[in-house]
Parts: structure tokens; C-alpha cells; sequence
């Protein structure tokens, strides 16, 4: 069961310790332990029983707003995920546009690829503002 303490141990690595997270902790490994020995009992595997708990464990989201822990990485990862995606498709674009107007200055080819890199910002964008709008 060294699995799912350390699988919990690395959901709560960035929730404050204190009294009650840790008994969050202690109350979760057990009810997930006692979910393994009920799959083994149904027949499973043991490494197969523990990877069921742990899935149909999901994540903690809800868990860290009643513990009243800010999620501001997720927000900000979504902030630098668009910045990236901007810069890059610019990049990208000024490639385009160099090697079209550099080798074949009479046709204009560029227009094409830079209208689908221009759905990666774009994209991002939504993710951003979905996430901002969330909180």
C-alpha cells in the first residue's frame, strides 16, 4: 500500500501542513486501502486494484477549495501557455513570410500556413479566459 501513500503524499505536496490536511491525508489512504482489499476480494489483482483506487480516486480540486487552498499554477500556466503561443506562431509566421516573399515573391503562398498557426494563440486564448472566467 507504499503506492497510494506515496500517490497522496504527491496530490498534497503543495497544500500546507496542518492538523487537518493530515488527517485529510490519513482519512483517504484508508478509505483507499480499504477500496483495494475490497477489489481483491472481487478477484483482482492487487498492482490492479490499487491502480483502480487511484483512478477512481481522481484528483483533489474540490478537496483544496474546502481546504481553502489557491490553485494560482493552473492560472498562470494557462497566462504562459498563451504568451508561448504567441511568440512562437509570430516566429513561425515571420518564417512563412520571409521564405515566400524571399522565393517566390509573385505568388503568395503564406497566407495558407499562417491562417492554421494562427489557431494555436487562439486556442490558448480560450483556455485562458475559461480559466480566468472560472475564478
Amino acid at each position: 500500500m507504499k503506492k497510494i501513500k506515496n500517490h497522496i503524499d504527491e496530490l498534497f505536496k503543495d497544500i500546507p501542513r496542518n492538523n487537518d490536511t493530515e488527517m485529510v491525508k490519513q482519512e483517504i489512504i484508508q478509505n483507499l486501502e480499504e477500496k483495494v482489499f475490497y477489489l481483491m476480494e472481487q478477484g483482482k489483482e492487487e498492482d490492479d486494484a490499487i491502480n483502480k483506487a487511484i483512478v477512481e480516486f481522481g484528483d483533489i480540486e474540490d478537496l483544496r477549495n474546502e481546504l481553502g487552498v489557491k490553485n494560482t499554477g493552473i492560472k498562470n500556466m494557462a497566462k504562459l501557455n498563451l504568451e508561448f503561443s504567441v511568440w512562437g506562431s509570430s516566429l513561425i509566421i515571420a518564417l512563412f513570410i520571409f521564405i515566400n516573399l524571399y522565393y517566390t515573391p509573385n505568388t503568395i503562398w503564406a497566407i495558407y500556413p499562417i491562417f492554421v498557426i494562427l489557431w494555436w494563440p487562439l486556442s490558448m486564448y480560450f483556455v485562458w479566459s475559461r480559466k480566468k472566467w472560472r475564478e
